[in-house]
């Protein structure tokens, strides 16, 4: 080795020692690899030839497989994969150890500074960790990879799988239906509102175990609620009861706008300002926040503006086939909110284009039968089906491109309210739908269909009565139904579901505040106390005689008044008159309970003394003539009870 250069190299170590030293770390890491291109391009060519004669060999034994009469692909796959790893972690290895020979040098001096413990072990275990993992759990770990993926791919074909029913909470309402649900569109706070006029505020994310409403209030009196549903914002509810005015409230229940009622006096619809009958329904705008929808006994589906509610937006009046007034009975906007859909009580549904009021653009004449109320529409989420609810106890699913026939038609579900809800799951592959039933004969269900072959594929039972409404919310994928015994039930699953009641049973009920619980109840009066106690006399004597020097406790008391009063007393009954009347007033006790009895007491005095009428007629008629008893009176009171006159 050449002296000039080891001395250049010592002085160059001293250099950098001296550094070390000033700047306070002990060198400057590691050095960049050198790689020997020969080496690399000599492994690469042997690897190369190994891979080549594999081949040779395995086209070898299958064409002596072939010639046996065995199956060559089972034997290609079962001799290509073990050899192909053999031949892949030889070349690893190999790389491996020319790698290490060719940079054994450079990995000797470190340039840089020293990396962290943590990361030189975690290269280290890098280095070995992929050869000894790659040779035996490869093929295992692919394996499950492959069962996961067949696995999800059949919970997403089957649609039942992702019903969130494996959980619910109670939420108890009062004792009469349920009939409005509303869920604002973040999923934090639900509506509930009944026959009882009541409309209940439930916050999840405020509520614990226990499950109480923080707000209830009645918003239209004595007017029971029909609908209640939340704007697209979730700012403002749409309130619609009994009554032909619907109100809108904000978040809290404070009064936001009321509609105006319209002269029931004028025959056209179209002339009023408002709805002149009790409301049936309403809903939102889905695309326009202001905008809102409500239908009424009167014949009229009304469009109303937040800002201005002295007057509705613009009037839709659905016709019978004669061109007579039909009373819509449900009503709802397009996913889109182009079109505008009505279901009416002689069994038709009728669309509109929200632009044009006049003519309708979708019309079918016999979707329900006549004089039952269709008590909901809904349209799917890609808004070409419409499914509606009608009173007959059928389900029916339309494509409003084709709206002459029903797509699919369920039977046998029994509806008793003018309001039983049908909505689509999230994925649009199911329908839901709730069924009536009597009082104390047999369980409400909420029932699940296939939208495509529309056969029943789930059934839940709620309770012992009617399922009113039901909700499926897409963004927490759960359920609400509000039910006909006052219960409003939220159907869960803790995997599947988000936020929500999973928010409220996670946690535990608040105990009550220590001031304002008592163990025992206290009551002290001031002179109890010992400081403000009186001592205890001794004798009595000094006392009795104290008592006798007192002027107030020694007077004699006066002795009752007798005849008239003096001294400024007055006597016990008085000594004038009036007082003498009312004294003998009150000590008669005759019983005049029975005037007959009261008057003929007096009858012997009369004929004794005469006074009043015998004097009278002494001269003229001095012995009494009383008239004598006629036929006619004899026959009239032979005749019978219903002839006779009434006096």
């Amino acid at each position: 080795m050449d002296p000039n250069k080891v001395d250049e190299a010592s002085d160059k170590m001293s250099d950098d020692g001296e550094i070390a030293s000033v700047m306070g770390f002990s060198g400057f890491g590691k050095k960049a690899r050198t790689f020997d291109l020969e080496a690399i391009f000599e492994h690469t060519r042997r690897t190369a030839i190994e891979r080549s004669q594999l081949v040779l060999d395995e086209r070898q034994k299958a064409d002596q497989m072939d010639e046996e009469g065995e199956s060559s692909q089972s034997v290609k796959s079962s001799v290509h994969a073990p050899r192909d790893k053999a031949a892949t972690a030889t070349s690893r290895k190999q790389e491996r150890e020319s790698s290490s020979d060719s940079g054994s040098d450079s990995d000797s001096e470190v340039v840089g500074p020293p990396l962290p413990p943590q990361h030189t072990t975690q290269d280290d275990d890098d280095e070995d960790g992929p050869l000894t993992r790659a040779s035996g759990s490869t093929a295992q770990t692919d394996d499950d990879d492959d069962d996961d993926g067949e696995a999800q791919d059949d919970d997403d074909d089957n649609p039942v799988k992702k019903i969130p029913d494996t959980h619910e909470i109670t939420l108890q309402h009062g004792t009469k239906t349920v009939s409005a649900l509303a869920l604002d569109p973040s999923g934090a706070r639900l509506v509930t509102g009944g026959y009882d006029y009541d409309v209940r505020f439930w916050d999840f994310a405020g509520m614990d175990q226990a499950v109480q409403a923080f707000r209830s209030l009645q918003p239209c009196e004595c007017h029971q609620i029909t609908s209640l549903q939340y704007s697209i914002t979730g700012d403002v509810i749409l309130v619609v009861s009994g009554n032909a005015q619907a109100k809108v409230l904000d978040r809290d229940g404070f009064n936001v706008m009321e509609c105006v009622k319209g002269d029931q006096y004028i025959v056209d619809m179209a002339k009023t300002k408002g709805h002149t009958a009790m409301l049936n329904s309403g809903c939102w705008h889905p695309k326009t926040k202001e905008e809102f929808m409500t239908c009424s006994n009167d014949g009229t589906v009304r469009t109303w503006d937040v800002s201005s509610e002295k007057k509705h937006k613009s009037v839709f009046k659905p016709r019978s086939f004669q061109g007579k007034k039909v009373v819509p009975t449900c009503c709802t906007y397009s996913r889109d909110g182009k079109l505008i859909a009505a279901g009416c009580q002689d069994g038709t549904i009728q669309i509109w284009d929200r632009n044009l009021s006049v003519h309708t653009k979708f019309h079918c004449r016999q979707a329900h039968i006549p004089g039952s109320d269709t008590s909901c529409i809904s349209f799917s989420y890609d808004g070409r089906t419409l499914a509606s609810r009608g009173g007959d106890d059928t389900l029916k699913m339309w494509d409003i491109r084709n709206f002459r026939k029903p797509v699919n038609v369920a039977t046998g579900l029994s509806n008793n309210f003018t309001m039983t809800d049908c909505c689509f799951s999230p994925d649009d592959k199911l329908l839901v739908t709730g069924t009536s039933v009597k009082r104390e004969q047999g369980n409400g269900k909420l029932v699940f269909f296939d939208r495509t072959s529309f056969q029943k594929v789930y059934e839940i039972e709620v309770t012992n009565a009617s399922v009113v409404r039901c909700l499926w919310h897409p963004k927490l994928n759960q359920i609400m139904v509000g039910t006909g015994n006052g219960l409003a039930k939220v159907y869960y699953d803790p995997v599947k579901s988000h936020r929500g009641a999973k928010l409220c049973v996670v946690k535990s009920q608040r105990k009550e505040r220590q001031a304002e619980t008592l163990t025992q109840d206290y009551i002290i009066t001031p002179h109890a106390l010992p400081m403000f106690r009186e001592a205890r006399q001794r004798s009595t004597r000094k006392q009795l005689e104290k008592d006798r020097l007192d002027p107030k406790k020694s007077h004699k008391p006066e002795p009752p008044v007798s005849g008239p009063g003096r001294g400024g007393r007055v006597a016990a009954h008085g000594g004038t008159l009036s007082s003498f009347i009312v004294k003998n007033i009150a000590l008669d006790k005759t019983d005049d309970s029975n005037p007959r009895q009261a008057i003929l007491r007096h009858a012997q005095e009369a004929s004794d003394n005469p006074y009043w009428v015998a004097p009278a007629y002494k001269q003229t008629q001095p012995v009494p003539l009383f008239a004598e008893d006629s036929e006619e009176d004899e026959e009239a009171e032979k005749e019978p009870e219903w002839k006779k006159r009434k006096i």
